[in-house]
């Protein structure tokens, strides 16, 4: 990893990738997991851990539910299969009108997303094998909480999070999870781009780009 000040930063999600997926290979190679890339970003860094674990690997669909006047504050989320997750905190903010709203807006571009990125085929078979979500990084982790649930819901054997960096505290509901694999954990965190040199928005086209990849 590279060093700035107290951060050891990856040089881009591919970087990451690669090195959390060797990070991976000893507790889960060879145990025929399933990778599941959260998008947009989650993709790239998923992709990159199944290549190194010889793995399956799929998306599935994951939307911050954004306070208003604040989008990048997520106070829940929703996913594939109508689930949904409202923190304590969101129904503290706000009315449960403008919670109705802002989910039926969330799942409207959810509809949009599986729709291009898997031409709406269902998700890969998940019961009895391991799934390991991948996302690249967790801020607070609210897009996280309702996937767990799907993937419990869809039979999974165990439900692992692995990501490169997060801070030292997060949604507590994360702890539904199996396990939670972190790489790196700063004190002073503040944000997931910080831990990459190259970080910027991924894109839809880039999603696309990786699922018609493949492994060679």
């Amino acid at each position: 990893m590279f060093s700035t000040g107290k951060y050891k930063l990856f040089e881009d999600r591919r970087d990451a990738g690669e090195r959390l997926g060797e990070q991976l290979k000893a507790k889960y190679e060879g145990q025929n997991p399933l990778i599941i890339g959260i998008p947009r970003g989650g993709v790239e860094v998923g992709y990159y851990v199944a290549a190194a674990l010889k793995a399956e690997f799929s998306l599935v669909v994951s939307r911050k539910l954004p306070l208003p006047g604040n989008q990048e504050l997520g106070f829940g989320a929703v996913t594939e299969q109508s689930g949904v997750y409202v923190s304590g905190f969101g129904r503290e903010m706000l009315d449960e009108g403008t919670i109705e709203d802002i989910i039926e807006e969330q799942f409207v571009e959810v509809k949009r997303r599986v729709d291009l990125y898997r031409n709406g085929l269902p998700l890969p078979e998940m019961k009895g094998r391991i799934v390991i979500l991948v996302d690249d990084g967790i801020a607070m982790g609210v897009t996280l909480v309702p996937v767990i649930a799907l993937c419990r819901n869809n039979g999974a054997s165990k439900v692992i999070i692995a990501v490169p960096v997060s801070g030292l505290s997060y949604d507590i509901h994360l702890s539904r999870a199996d396990a939670i694999e972190v790489l790196f954990q700063p004190e002073d965190f503040q944000g997931v781009g910080q831990a990459y040199r190259h970080f910027g928005e991924f894109t839809d086209n880039q999603v696309l780009r990786l699922l018609r990849l493949g492994f060679k």
